[in-house]
């Protein structure tokens, strides 16, 4: 059984990896930007779907035959990155609609879209699974609880920590883009975009070791 300085040390390291920017930050924070917390509180829910489907996988010793389907993978990393980049460059683009009354179209996504754009983005990276599949297991223990449980508990744990810092990440880009015109929309809108699409570029390059 794992002591609580174990589950200590284990959070401070989730909390560490957690602030660490990858593409589904990124995309958080470009959508918090643009159309507000709600929505990219709704990419946060996503992610969090996509990591329980990942630490199911590990926990059910599947990650194998997952490792097997590397180039499937690296084809959905490439539609992934490639779908950032779009959503990145529709957002800059959307500026240039102009609704009847001469404003910018916001294109806002509705909730279930903003879901599913989180956890289309978190699969789409193959990295996630492979670093989970060599975190989680160092912080296993021999134990009364099985090593299933085990992974499960500590992937609930991860998945707690990166909730809480994602939420912060949306929250603190909305707060951001509402404070008396800090962000303006029009720059809300070129930094969301462009941050969206530099995401896709890092998911692009990035190798699977």
């Amino acid at each position: 059984m794992m002591s609580a300085a174990h589950w200590l040390a284990y959070a401070s390291a989730c909390l560490a990896l957690a602030m660490v920017p990858g593409p589904t930050v990124t995309l958080i924070i470009a959508t918090s930007l643009r159309h507000g917390r709600a929505a990219a509180l709704a990419n946060v829910a996503g992610t969090q779907a996509g990591f329980a489907v990942l630490v199911v996988i590990l926990a059910g010793g599947f990650q194998a035959i997952v490792e097997q389907a590397a180039p499937l993978f690296s084809w959905l990393r490439l539609a992934g990155a490639a779908w950032m980049i779009w959503l990145g460059l529709r957002m800059i683009l959307a500026g240039w609609r102009k609704t009847g009354q001469g404003g910018e179209t916001a294109l806002a996504p509705s909730m279930q879209s903003g879901f599913w754009r989180g956890f289309f983005i978190l699969l789409s990276n193959p990295k996630v699974l492979l670093f989970l599949g060599a975190f989680l297991p160092q912080f296993v223990v021999a134990g009364p609880i099985p090593v299933a449980g085990q992974i499960l508990l500590l992937g609930a744990l991860f998945m707690l920590v990166t909730a809480l810092v994602d939420s912060s990440y949306a929250l603190a880009a909305s707060k951001a883009a509402s404070l008396g015109g800090l962000v303006r929309p029009g720059l809300a809108r070129w930094l969301g975009g462009g941050m969206l699409m530099g995401g896709g570029l890092w998911l692009a390059l990035a190798r699977r070791s």
